[in-house]
C-alpha cells in the first residue's frame, strides 16, 4: 500500500509517517515507481506505536517494541528491551501516583479546613476588582 492509505488505515497523518520514517521507526521502501510502499506489518508497527503513545510512553520508548515486531515477535513486547522500558514506564507511573496522591490529602485538607470555617458565618462577598 501506499503512505496515504496506510496513514488512512492507521488513523494519522503522511506527515506523521514520514516523521517516523526520518526516525528510524518505520521502514523507507520505495517501489520502482519511486513511491513509498507499506505492507500489513508496517500497519501492526504503527498500531503499536499509537498503542504505546496512547499509554504515555514518547517515541524514542517505543522503539524496543518496534525492534521487536521487526525481529518476529508477534506482540513486540516479550523481547528483553521493550520488558525493561515496560518496568521503568511502570516506576515512573507508580512515582505519579504517589504524588497525586499526595497532592489529593492537601487538597481534601483544605477543604475540610474551609469547610469548617464556613458553617454559620455570612456568604463572604468574593469581589473580582473595582466596577468600571
Amino acid at each position: 500500500m501506499r503512505i496515504g492509505e496506510l496513514a488512512a488505515r492507521a488513523g494519522t497523518t503522511t506527515r506523521t509517517l514520514r516523521y517516523y520514517e526520518s526516525r528510524g521507526l518505520l521502514p523507507a521502501r520505495r517501489g520502482g515507481n519511486g513511491y513509498r510502499t507499506y505492507d500489513e506489518d508496517d500497519l501492526k508497527l504503527l498500531r503499536q506505536i499509537r498503542t504505546l503513545q496512547d499509554f504515555g510512553f514518547d517515541l524514542e520508548e517505543t522503539r524496543p517494541f518496534v525492534e521487536c515486531l521487526r525481529a518476529g515477535h508477534p506482540e513486540g513486547d516479550s523481547c528483553p528491551a521493550s520488558l525493561v522500558v515496560y518496568r521503568r514506564k511502570l516506576g515512573e507511573l507508580d512515582t505519579l501516583i504517589e504524588q497525586l496522591t499526595s497532592v489529593r490529602a492537601q487538597v481534601a485538607a483544605q477543604l475540610k479546613r474551609a469547610e469548617a470555617a464556613a458553617p454559620g458565618g455570612p456568604e463572604p462577598k468574593c469581589e473580582l476588582g473595582g466596577h468600571g
